[in-house]
């Protein structure tokens, strides 16, 4: 009586053992050009980074003056290894394209169809027609500040916020010298000298950074947020005794009258709440300060208007407010060499699993940061604010 087998008998034969085949490093070819977006002075490689990256066999094409307004020469970029190209289109025939603000219209046009790009998206400064060009061209987009790493944190944005936070207070000591129409005073703490007292508003990345900075100088610190979570892991991080509470109209009224530095850092997920009322900035010192860094999310002071880095200030109520979107950008160097520095492992390791496809499909964060894969949408919260039709990108790569 014979048994019965679930296996043929060549299955049941010594089998060839199969090895993995090893992927194929993938060689990028990067284009870096020159920004043309007003007040943006960053560059998203240094030359150090291509340095690193031509090293691995990565071909890097450099607009002529891409690295100027961060200090970074064309010879510097030469001597790491990229082609400085004098044609304005060449950077942006590349088949990625890394660029800090996102690209305009005849930008897009510039670009090779399938190309990837990696930029900011602003989505507060867009407009349909942009998702639509990108779409004409089947482009697949990343948009950096929407990378999330296997922390859950957003990297680029946190390491530009942590910039921006250390730089409100140091904008502030400026603007309080007397040279600056401020009241003379300095932003530390000097013996027999009461110190300045500084208000946050946010105990986010931003809010976290200013506290540090104005304690290391000395400074009396307030920090109002509505999160007891938040404000709680602020003190732990500080390692030190500061004034934390939720944002009640009295006491924020109270701080702001007495205060020398005002800081707004609180964002909320569609505009800034208004933590400070015009009323209470008409009881605040003459000549204080108020540095709002939401003011990108419409400000969280009553009186907050946008201004640029050429003209940064404007006085009312007799508080000298400064406004200016883009904060990182005044540190053009400090901010380049920091997304730089997130950047290159980004583009060793794409060109380690054989290409933009294969890492895609096993980084979950570049797939985070995509809102286009091949023309195709596939960001909700871009499809939800410009009712664009959108599709799943885990459905798209598998």
């Amino acid at each position: 009586m014979s048994s019965f087998s679930p296996f043929s008998k060549e299955e049941l034969l010594p089998q060839a053992e199969m090895l993995e085949v090893k992927k194929k490093k993938g060689e990028l070819f990067i284009g870096l050009p020159k920004e043309t977006y007003l007040g943006e002075k960053r560059v998203c490689l240094t030359p150090d980074a291509v340095t690193a990256l031509t090293a691995n066999g990565h071909r890097i094409v450099v607009e002529t003056g891409a690295g100027e307004q961060a200090n970074y020469t064309d010879k510097e970029y030469s001597e790491a290894g990229a082609k400085i190209s004098y044609d304005i289109e060449e950077a942006f025939k590349c088949n990625i394209v890394l660029k800090v603000a996102p690209p305009t219209e005849k930008e897009i046009e510039c670009m090779n169809p399938q190309a990837i790009l990696i930029s900011s998206l602003q989505l507060k400064t867009q407009n349909k027609k942009y998702f639509e060009n990108l779409a004409k061209k089947r482009i697949t987009a990343v948009a950096f500040d929407y990378i999330k790493d296997e922390h859950n944190t957003y990297p680029i944005v946190k390491s530009l916020s942590e910039i921006a936070g250390t730089a409100s207070v140091l904008i502030a000591a400026e603007l309080m010298s007397g040279s600056n129409k401020g009241n003379g005073l300095l932003l530390g703490n000097i013996g027999g000298v009461p110190p300045s007292s500084v208000v946050i508003f946010g105990a986010g990345t931003v809010g976290e950074f200013a506290a540090r900075t104005a304690l290391g100088l000395g400074a009396r610190v307030k920090v109002f947020d509505n999160s007891i979570t938040k404000l709680r892991k602020l003190q732990h991080c500080l390692n030190a005794p500061i004034y934390t509470s939720t944002v009640q109209p009295k006491s924020v009224a109270k701080a702001l009258m007495r205060c020398d530095v005002a800081i707004g850092a609180i964002r909320g997920k569609n505009r800034s709440p208004i933590c400070a009322t015009e009323s209470m900035i008409e009881q605040m010192k003459e000549g204080a300060i108020i540095v709002d860094v939401s003011i990108d999310r419409g400000g969280c002071f009553e009186t907050s208007n946008i201004t640029t880095h050429s003209t940064p200030t404007f006085v009312k109520h007799g508080v000298v407010h400064y406004c200016v979107p883009n904060i990182p950008a005044r540190y053009a160097r400090t901010a380049s060499v920091s997304i730089s520095n997130i950047f290159t492992p980004y583009l060793l390791d794409i060109a380690e699993e054989g290409g933009f496809e294969n890492a895609a499909r096993f980084d979950k964060s570049l797939r985070n940061g995509m809102y286009f894969y091949h023309g195709i949408l596939t960001n909700r919260t871009v499809a939800d604010w410009f009712d664009i039709p959108f599709r799943d990108i885990n459905l798209l790569i598998l």
